[in-house]
């Protein structure tokens, strides 16, 4: 399950450490008061026998917002993405946010305009998945991977396999690079992050793309990066 709930900003800048930086926190939150064990579980252990978090979530996108260099400028008309292949997670997000009138993100509190589910896409493979954000992967020393870099093909199949067997699904891929993005540099909580956007086209199980599309791509989907536009 994949939904959106509309918000309103302030005519203001959003300083970059929050743009992904406080994500997670959000999440939390919102579990916390649906379902505080499930919440405590996923934040102190991940889900099932594995460390992953099957959660996708957005940075607010603002539309209408005034131009400035080199800032991320809010405006009355934002939107913020939810998702998880996981129903439990799902349902407490949305009854979480559809609860809600208000969504403090970081320093800033959102006026929630609204809740909105998404249809299922077709389930068809191949697939073309175009990420709003940066698709987050490192290779086996550590350092992050660009989609130029030698090994970002195999970390990304990697990485999506391992999902795969957290889902119990069946984890064969193949992938191609079309379109990568510009690298970027974010902070959040711990360090740096960096990463770029991509389009990919993915041949799998057309089940393990439908859950792609609400988890996300890569690393760090719980902080807002991977997700599936």
């Amino acid at each position: 399950m994949r939904f959106y709930a509309d918000v309103a900003g302030p005519d203001r800048e959003l300083p970059w450490r929050y743009v992904h930086g406080v994500a997670h926190a959000v999440v939390y939150s919102v579990l916390a008061e649906q379902a505080p064990e499930l919440a405590a579980h996923l934040h102190n252990q991940g889900w099932g026998q594995s460390n992953l978090r099957p959660v996708g979530i957005s940075p607010p996108v603002f539309t209408g917002a005034r131009r400035r260099p080199n800032a991320y400028m809010m405006s009355p008309n934002g939107r913020i993405w939810f998702g998880s292949p996981v129903p439990a997670l799902a349902m407490s997000l949305l009854v979480g946010i559809a609860n809600r009138r208000e969504l403090r993100w970081g320093p800033i509190t959102l006026t929630i305009k609204g809740t909105q589910l998404e249809p299922p896409a077709a389930a068809e493979a191949p697939a073309v998945l175009d990420t709003r954000s940066p698709i987050l992967l490192k290779a086996k020393e550590g350092r992050y991977l660009l989609p130029d870099d030698d090994g970002y093909v195999g970390a990304l199949v990697a990485n999506i396999r391992h999902k795969a067997d957290l889902l119990g699904l069946p984890g064969d891929a193949e992938l191609e690079v079309l379109d990568p993005g510009q690298r970027r540099r974010y902070e959040v909580s711990g360090g740096f992050r960096i990463g770029a956007a991509a389009k990919i086209r993915l041949d799998a199980d057309s089940r393990l793309i439908d859950a792609l599309r609400q988890w996300g791509l890569g690393l760090g989907n719980i902080q807002g990066f991977g997700w599936v536009i």
